[in-house]
């Protein structure tokens, strides 16, 4: 007897069995309909099975809420929210966000803020990106829910950096490519495959970090 989607507690298990459901059906409009169903049933019995890491990041969140300024800074603040409790699976067997997890999260609401409406925002970014990587290895706290959040900060704070502040048009075509390239290569390859492959992770060239070095120092400099 198979175990269901929303039991298993290993992520990366749960989300090859929710590809393979896609994969199983032809990707068909009911394919798709309980794929979405059963996405929705695990995120919110994961939810539920995480009490401490969902009380936190509702008073991170909240403190975020009540202090945002700017248009559409606590709609960000909300859909953070909402992306960080129905991902409360990742954390797999901990049941509490780490001191790495709370840093990225605030790096991917930096728009939200006075400092992230700064001209040292970008360089702020980078800071915290590489502390809270560094945090997670010190405290052994690397998961799949820090690699998630990790990811989705970066793709979220750079693309609004790049597409409300970088004034070169070529600059922003080559910073959007080469954050979203990878994501959307890696996520048609796992639906077409019904599992999802690793991600590329270059030892030597990082084209995504040489990227936001460009745009950071750009935008101290033109500010």
């Amino acid at each position: 007897m198979s175990v269901p989607v929303y039991e298993l507690s290993d992520s990366r298990a749960a989300t090859d069995a929710l590809l393979e459901t896609l994969r199983n059906g032809r990707w068909r409009p009911g394919a798709v309909g309980r794929f979405l169903r059963m996405a929705a049933h695990r995120s919110l019995r994961q939810a539920t099975r995480h009490p401490c890491a969902f009380t936190q990041a509702g008073a991170l969140h909240g403190l975020l809420f009540t202090s945002a300024r700017g248009p559409g800074a606590r709609t960000w603040v909300a859909t953070s929210w909402t992306l960080t409790v129905l991902h409360l699976g990742l954390l797999e067997t901990r049941d509490r966000l780490s001191g790495a997890d709370v840093i990225t999260l605030l790096r991917g609401n930096l728009p939200t803020t006075a400092l992230g409406r700064s001209r040292w925002s970008g360089l702020l970014a980078i800071a915290l990106d590489l502390a809270d990587g560094r945090l997670a290895r010190r405290q052994g706290t690397v998961s799949p829910f820090g690699d998630y959040a990790d990811s989705l900060a970066d793709a979220a704070f750079w693309t609004w950096l790049v597409l409300g502040h970088e004034p070169s048009r070529t600059v922003r075509g080559v910073a959007l490519a080469t954050w979203m390239v990878p994501v959307v290569a890696v996520t048609a390859v796992g639906i077409r495959r019904g599992k999802m492959p690793d991600r590329p992770r270059p030892a030597l060239l990082r084209p995504a970090a040489a990227m936001q070095a460009v745009v950071a120092v750009r935008h101290v400099a033109r500010r």
